[in-house]
């Protein structure tokens, strides 16, 4: 099925890591910031003008990464290349161009909108992330781990960001209206975006071990080549370990407001998981190993997003 030209492309752009980021700001538009919707200046057209901005910028960024990732590929993972077997590699640099072009100029456009230059900021310095992870940064300690764990921990802000210069910082009738609720709302955001940082660090440490052999034989210089894999599991569990408490401290905090759904959920659904991840990387010996446990985590970031649904029930 890889051979055919319309998976091979949607193989190519992470369709479903698109997927996830789209549902992601869906979920942090409409249903964290529900209460106070109708105070919202980012209009449902202007919200899909944002999410396809980034949505094109990210599959650019997947994109470009492939093209450079190549020789890597093919040792990590061959049956899923499709540049060079399907999609030509200048047909590739020329997606990469076009999508961050229009990606670019629609960000602008909402810059312009928000009487913000600055916000452009969000799309250059994300396309040039992106370009640089995939030719320097990947292959060097730690900096291509932090570089697409910001990146992720970016996607949950962007809707409440936009939507805060569109209310022009919030005029002082909104302020007297939603002050203290939307300041709430931006704490319940923010420690989403801390959860991406983490959970997407995580990943990107538990990757490094999986592709292990492949880098080394490429030249990167990844923490389980440098550091070795027992120093990075132990790295990987500490990071799981800040995760939990974070979530306990969370967990507390609805504890005492009573809101006991917000409790069971967090510890039922995504703390028992990330106890699970523990117990398998400790035990994970193959690259076949490792990859469980990526996609375990996958699924206890999408139980992350699932939350949404329990703050909107919540505070609605």
């Amino acid at each position: 099925m890889i051979k055919n030209p319309v998976i091979a492309f949607l193989k190519l752009i992470r369709i479903e890591n698109l997927l996830i980021i789209a549902i992601t700001q869906w979920c942090i538009k409409y249903l964290v910031f529900a209460p106070i919707n109708e105070f919202s200046k980012l209009t449902p057209a202007l919200f899909i003008i944002s999410l396809i901005s980034t949505l094109l910028i990210a599959a650019a960024g997947y994109i470009i990464n492939d093209y450079f990732d190549v020789k890597t590929d093919r040792i990590n993972r061959p049956e899923t290349v499709v540049i060079d077997i399907v999609i030509k590699r200048r047909v590739a640099m020329i997606l990469h161009i076009i999508f961050n072009a229009i990606g670019l100029i629609l960000g602008l456009y909402l810059s312009l909108k928000c009487h913000s230059l600055a916000l452009l900021l969000f799309q250059i310095t994300s396309i040039l992330l992106l370009w640089f992870y995939s030719t320097h940064f990947k292959k060097q300690l730690l900096v291509g781990n932090i570089v697409v764990s910001l990146l992720t921990a970016a996607i949950p802000l962007m809707p409440m960001v936009y939507d805060y210069y569109l209310m022009g910082g919030l005029d002082p009738f909104i302020t007297l209206m939603i002050g203290d609720f939307f300041k709430t709302l931006v704490i319940i955001v923010l420690g989403y975006s801390a959860f991406a940082f983490l959970t997407s660090f995580t990943r990107e440490v538990i990757k490094d071990m999986e592709d292990y052999k492949g880098d080394i034989q490429t030249g990167c210089k990844t923490m389980p080549i440098v550091w070795g894999m027992i120093t990075s599991k132990v790295v990987t569990f500490f990071l799981i370990i800040i995760t939990i408490g974070l979530l306990l401290l969370a967990c507390l905090k609805f504890y005492r407001e009573q809101q006991y759904i917000a409790v069971y959920y967090i510890s039922g659904l995504i703390i028992v998981q990330l106890i699970l991840l523990i117990i398998l990387i400790i035990r994970s010996k193959t690259s076949k190993d490792f990859k469980m446990a990526s996609l375990l985590l996958k699924f206890t970031m999408l139980f992350g997003i699932g939350f949404t649904f329990i703050i909107k029930y919540l505070y609605e």
